[in-house]
């Protein structure tokens, strides 16, 4: 009796055609390879560009612009010694932490709010904080900024502290409210039954079992905050107390000369902090964004 074989599930559909090496090259290693070459192009450019010496920036003659055959530290040695790029580092970092703090905290109460205390038009009150986010921070500065002039925090940190969270709570509540929905319900009902209030429920159940949307949401956060650049134009104007993104735009170019070398070194500094971020928090991001409770 013959005896025949079925295929296996997968082999005539699904990824059983990856199964052929020409044809994972295509159509995984060769998009894949395309892809980082374009994401990690632009950091390599920074790169050598902050190392090298200013004749070969210009000298593409005797130089090829992809290189560097003499390296150097003066454009970085410059950046840090003979400007206030420690100083505008600095403010960054202080004003990206305490936004990022005041928003999760106010991005935790309306997200718990909206999605757990089901009141009376939650839903559209959810909507209209989602909306809040879409609106161009280009349109918002110009009322902010008669607020600031008029509450003496002009040309002060507080300026971006207080004006950041405006776009960044919208954002924070909108994803935390995802979040919060994936975390079974009849948790809290236990909870109740048992005699914790709110407030128990909140920092007891639910907080813990979201601290990867949390650090997802504070990662996105602190990236907006940190990257943010009409609000810090608008609103410092003493080199002090500019952050990074404005201070390397406006302190290293004057008029139509260009400092190339400092001006990569600062952005590829100014780069590391958030790169960190996400190298340390890169699992609890990847777990927020799948969900890490289930029902």
């Amino acid at each position: 009796m013959a005896v025949t074989t079925k295929p296996v599930a997968g082999d005539e559909g699904g990824m059983g055609y990856l199964q052929s090496v020409p044809r994972r090259v295509v159509t995984i290693y060769l998009p894949l390879l395309i892809f980082v070459f374009v994401l990690l192009f632009p950091f390599y450019w920074m790169a050598i560009t902050a190392v090298k010496p200013n004749v070969e920036m210009t000298n593409f003659n005797d130089f090829s612009p992809f290189w560097v055959v003499n390296p150097t530290l003066e454009h970085i040695r410059y950046l840090l010694f003979d400007t206030s790029y420690p100083g505008w580092l600095l403010n960054t970092v202080i004003i990206s932490t305490a936004s990022t703090f005041l928003s999760l905290l106010a991005s935790v109460f309306a997200a718990y709010a909206i999605e757990r205390l089901r009141f009376s038009g939650s839903r559209q009150v959810g909507l209209a904080i989602f909306l809040a986010y879409l609106v161009p921070p280009s349109i918002l500065f110009i009322p902010l900024s008669l607020m600031v002039f008029n509450l003496g925090l002009y040309d002060t940190p507080f300026a971006l502290i207080l004006t950041y969270p405006t776009f960044l709570v919208p954002f924070c509540t909108w994803l935390l409210m995802g979040y919060f929905r994936s975390i079974p319900f009849e948790l809290e009902e236990c909870a109740l039954i048992d005699g914790a209030s709110r407030w128990q429920i909140l920092t007891k159940i639910v907080l813990p079992l979201s601290v990867p949307g949390l650090i997802s949401a504070g990662i996105f956060a602190f990236t907006l905050s940190w990257n943010e650049f009409i609000y810090a134009l608008t609103f410092i104007q003493s080199s002090e107390n500019k952050t990074v993104p404005v201070g390397v735009l406006t302190e290293l170019v004057r008029s139509d000369v260009y400092e190339w070398g400092a001006l990569m070194a600062g952005a590829l500094i100014g780069s590391l902090p958030v790169v960190i971020l996400y190298s340390f928090f890169v699992e609890h991001y990847v777990s927020s964004m799948t969900g890490a409770v289930k029902e």
